[in-house]
């Protein structure tokens, strides 16, 4: 049985705990590590949760996303349940999400989204096993997905060292961002259709 198979490619492991680092104030009023390296953080400068990497081994914990693996996956269009290429087509790269569509009318248009996209095969798989998604899943095209910001802790100031304050969506031309942690990559759907699974799965017969 392979892992993709055990958990989805962004589950983290019991053996991937977040690991030890020193938040400090900088001159710029910004946030960073005490002993920082240049990978801990993405190419817009925004600082980074550091968690082990040590995919497979312990058991899957599925309440969790391994910030690496939902990173890589948003940044190169990786499927989230097998982490290959996610299923994509003139009509747009293709997700899963829970149906929220009594949301707002154009739901799922406009929305921020930290899910990864899928693959065909993965897409049907995860909506028969994952427990959320058997209360009511759909299969999005999505045109355009662009690239938004992080999810993360805001940081405020405090007297010994940084301290968490809020957590929730931040967009990367938000000031605030320069002292988040971020946990994951954000993309906003545009130019979403919502195509019944039953549709999808006949192209792969």
């Amino acid at each position: 049985m392979s892992r993709s198979s055990i958990a989805p490619y962004i589950t983290a492991w019991s053996a991937e705990q977040d690991l030890p680092c020193a938040l400090v104030e900088r001159p710029d009023r910004s946030i960073g590590y005490a002993s920082e390296l240049l990978s801990d953080r993405d190419r817009h400068g925004v600082l980074w949760q550091q968690t082990a990497l040590r995919h497979g081994v312990g058991r899957p914990e599925f309440a969790r996303v391994h910030p690496l693996r939902q990173r890589r996956a948003m940044e190169l269009l990786l499927c989230q349940v097998c982490g290959g290429p996610a299923d994509q087509n003139e009509d747009g790269v293709l997700w899963l999400q829970r149906d929220c569509r009594g949301d707002w009318p154009q739901w799922p248009d406009g929305m921020a989204s930290a899910e990864p996209p899928v693959c065909l095969p993965c897409a049907a798989t995860a909506t028969r096993m994952c427990p959320a998604l058997q209360r009511g899943a759909v299969t999005v095209r999505v045109r355009d997905c662009p690239v938004a910001g992080v999810r993360g802790v805001f940081y405020k100031q405090s007297v010994l060292a940084p301290t968490a304050a809020t957590a929730g969506n931040f967009s990367y031309d938000d000031p605030a961002i320069r002292r988040v942690v971020a946990s994951a990559l954000i993309r906003e759907l545009r130019g979403c259709v919502i195509v019944p699974l039953e549709e999808l799965s006949g192209t792969m017969t």
